[in-house]
Formats: C-alpha cells, structure tokens, sequence
C-alpha cells in the first residue's frame, strides 16, 4: 500500500458528517451494529458495558446483543471513558440538542444520559481525544493538553493523529499517524517515531503501564505488552478499522474493536475475536 493509500485510510477515520435524527436509530435489531460509521468503543468500568460512540450519539450494548442510545443525539467524533460512568467526548450536536457548535469537550458524569460543557464551545471538535490520571490530551487540528478539561495549553505533533492512546498514569502518550507510531513520555511535549512498530490506524492502552492493542487499516490486530515497544501480530478481523479499547491486562486483557463490518471482542489479550454485532 502506498504513502498516499495509507493517510487516505488512516485520515478517513478523521472525517465529519452531520449527526442523525433520533428517528434513524430508533430501533436496533439484537445482534446489530446500530449504525455504519463508529467513532469510538469502550468498556464503562461501572458495570463492563459496551460502549459505542457515533454519529448519532452513545450507544451502550447488552449482553443480549441489542443496542440501545443512552442520552441525547450527538455527533461523537472524540470519545473517551474518564470513570466508571464518567465520560468525555467532542463533536456536533444533534437536532434538537442545545450545545454550541462544534460541542468542545463535554463530559458526562452519569453514564452518557447527560452531558455538560467543560471547555472550547464553539472553538474545538477533537477528532482524537484521550485521558489519564493526569488530564486530557486532545486533537482539533493542533494538538492540545489540559490537566483538568478546562485550562489548555497547545503543544506539537508534526503529523495529525488517528487515534491518540495515554497509559494510565499518564506517564506515555501513543499516536498513530501516516508515517508510524509516534511515542511521547512528556504529556505530548516531544515526540518520536517507535522503530519497528507495525503502521496502525488506531491505538488503545489497557489498564496496566504496559498492555497495548492497535489494529492497522486492513483489520490486522497487534498486541504490545512492553508499552508498545515490540509487537505481536494477531487475527486478521476481515475490514479495516474504526476504533479499539483495550481493559485489563496482558493475556487476559478485554480488547473490542469496531470495524465498518461489525463489532468485535476477545476476551484472551487478542487471540481470538468473536463477533459481538454485524452489520
């Protein structure tokens, strides 16, 4: 694949369109991906839901295999899980949803019911949003850092990220971009290129100092447990990807991955993946 095929998969994953009514999603057939385009997946620490963000707002998925909206319509384009039940995201609101345009960070402290303002209405649409023990790192178009959500200085990535991924304590901040994964252990301050790291398209970082699952644009997952130093090239999932969480740890770690075809889980650090929603 060239240079030029790769930033076009890679930066896919960075485009906008305007969020759909609640009309459209109003019912979600079990075992059903409730829309097309996913711009995140996670797992709320409350209770090991799945969680999706998408154009039209957050879902949340039962053990059951159905899909159900959790709060209102908005356009999620940057999503992260801060808590158990606590929740912060970037985007568009939806018909209907009284948040400046485009939202800022906003945050959510009831498991995606509601949301409030923290910072940057009218001013930030992160596409690329992570959080730690020691704040938040967001992407807008610059790369920008904030110890509480509110107070932000703008700090330097050379190249726009897909995805960005903070360890738990903060202390390493993973980017994956055009030319490979980047690698800062400043809070984003500096970066550099990790050398013999597969090109990934999105990144996530479990729930200890060293597990990492990404999956690169043809749908190829690869785990790390050194903190993304060296790499173990796991199951082709059949698409390209959209997003990845990965909780826990090592050989036991819970990785979720959503593609344009379906939602997809392992259970076992990555060796093997069932399908949790199609499309």
């Amino acid at each position: 694949m060239s240079v030029g095929a790769v930033a076009a998969v890679l930066l896919a994953a960075c485009g906008t369109s305007g969020a759909q009514t609640a009309a459209e999603a109003t019912d979600v057939p079990a075992g059903t991906l409730p829309l097309a385009h996913v711009h995140g997946v996670d797992v709320d620490p409350a209770d090991g839901s799945l969680l999706l963000a998408t154009h039209d707002g957050l879902f949340r998925v039962g053990e059951d295999g159905t899909s159900s909206r959790v709060g209102p319509v908005i356009d999620l384009m940057g999503f992260t899980v801060a808590g158990p039940g606590r929740f912060l995201a970037s985007g568009h609101p939806g018909p209907g949803v009284d948040l400046p345009q485009p939202v800022g960070l906003i945050e959510s402290t009831d498991g995606g019911r509601s949301w409030q303002p923290l910072s940057r209405q009218g001013e930030s649409d992160f596409h690329a949003l992570t959080s730690s023990a020691t704040g938040v790192i967001g992407y807008d178009g610059s790369l920008l850092r904030s110890p509480d959500g509110r107070a932000w200085e703008e700090t330097y990535l050379r190249l726009p990220p897909a995805s960005l991924a903070t360890s738990p304590d903060g202390g390493v901040v993973l980017a994956t971009t055009v030319e490979g994964l980047m690698q800062s252990a400043d809070g984003g301050a500096s970066w550099s290129l990790v050398e013999g790291a597969p090109l990934l398209q999105v990144v996530d970082w479990g729930s200890d100092a060293t597990t990492v699952a990404g999956v690169d644009p043809a749908g190829t997952v690869w785990t790390s447990t050194d903190a993304g130093r060296t790499w173990t090239e796991g199951p082709e999932l059949g698409a390209p990807p959209q997003a990845v969480s990965a909780n826990g740890s090592g050989a036991e770690a819970r990785i979720a991955v959503a593609t344009t075809a379906a939602l997809l889980q392992s259970r076992n650090g990555g060796r093997d993946f069932a399908v949790v929603l199609d499309s």
